[in-house]
């Protein structure tokens, strides 16, 4: 076979989602506004969790744990896909490029995996109230954190070296708003199938979906046979945020990576990525704090305190 002869690319080029120039405005000023509520609901989650006793529970410890990584990999695509809509070539290094890719799988995997760890957290707290406890201990909470982050990170940076070890010659232009794998391995002139990126994602993917259905089964089975409605509705309430920040991350992902080849396009893929690089981080505190009676009351009251507190420093002055 003739060897291609061709030159390692230093960096790529990001189309974006769009090179209408009368879209760019609008789009980065929608965008920057959504980034911007995303920041502040997750980060305002975590402190409203941190400073109120109440909220020192398994749940909000995994919740705070799920906002933390909904603004750390929302942080790594938004601010490089707004960048795209100022500048008429979006140009990315190399190794930021393969360091973009990297801390995206990573956080993802980490909020899939994390949405695993809360399923079974629910299924403890209404299917076995009793040893809720013992069974989800400070101990075990740590570890049902913790692993999720060493496995996220360690598939990710093994996903990530085993995709730029790749040779890039035949372009050096990426069809989308990120570095994402599917276009870089379009661009690749290496002798490469696409099965390891399914290995990767479907050993991860699969159990996760299997962990939450099978804790719901449960969760659903235990509920049914409650005699109180009080009880019922109660068991629901605390279950219904989770299951609908589920069903987005979930579905939106096996849209994405199930559809028919025939179906399958990268405008698809972009339209998809949108979703969940851009809103589903937006959303997540929306679902847990509207949803949510502990969380609004711990809210109002951090913004009491706040209120108080600088009225106190004006009267001082």
């Amino acid at each position: 076979m003739a060897q291609i002869n061709c030159t390692q690319v230093t960096e790529f080029i990001l189309l974006g989602l769009t090179d209408r120039q009368e879209l760019k405005i609008p789009l980065f000023v929608i965008f920057l506004s959504v980034y911007l509520f995303t920041v502040v609901g997750n980060l305002g989650l975590m402190l409203v969790i941190r400073t109120d006793a109440r909220l020192h529970t398994p749940m909000y410890f995994f919740l705070s744990n799920l906002a933390f990584v909904d603004f750390c990999y929302a942080s790594v695509i938004t601010p490089k896909m707004l960048g795209n809509f100022l500048f008429k070539q979006n140009v990315i290094s190399f190794n930021a490029c393969a360091a973009q890719l990297g801390c995206f799988l990573a956080f993802m995997t980490a909020e899939c995996l994390l949405l695993a760890s809360m399923a079974y957290d629910r299924y403890v707290a209404i299917c076995i109230p009793l040893l809720y406890m013992v069974s989800m201990s400070p101990a075990i909470c740590i570890q049902l954190v913790a692993v999720p982050y060493s496995y996220s990170f360690l598939l990710a940076l093994f996903h990530t070296i085993l995709t730029f070890r790749l040779s890039y010659c035949h372009s050096n232009v990426i069809n989308h708003f990120y570095c994402d794998d599917m276009p870089l391995l379009r661009l690749t002139c290496s002798d490469t199938k696409q099965l390891w990126i399914f290995a990767c994602a479907g050993i991860t993917f699969i159990p996760s979906v299997l962990i939450v259905f099978v804790s719901y089964m449960f969760i659903i089975s235990s509920i049914l046979r409650m005699h109180s409605a009080e009880g019922r509705h109660k068991a629901f309430s605390t279950c219904s945020s989770h299951m609908l920040a589920v069903t987005i991350f979930y579905g939106t992902l096996i849209f994405m990576y199930l559809q028919p080849s025939s179906n399958h396009s990268l405008d698809t893929d972009k339209m998809a990525s949108v979703f969940y690089t851009v809103f589903i981080p937006m959303l997540n505190p929306l679902i847990y704090s509207l949803r949510n009676k502990e969380v609004k009351e711990a809210l109002k009251k951090v913004i009491i305190n706040r209120n108080e507190a600088s009225v106190f420093m004006k009267l001082r002055k």
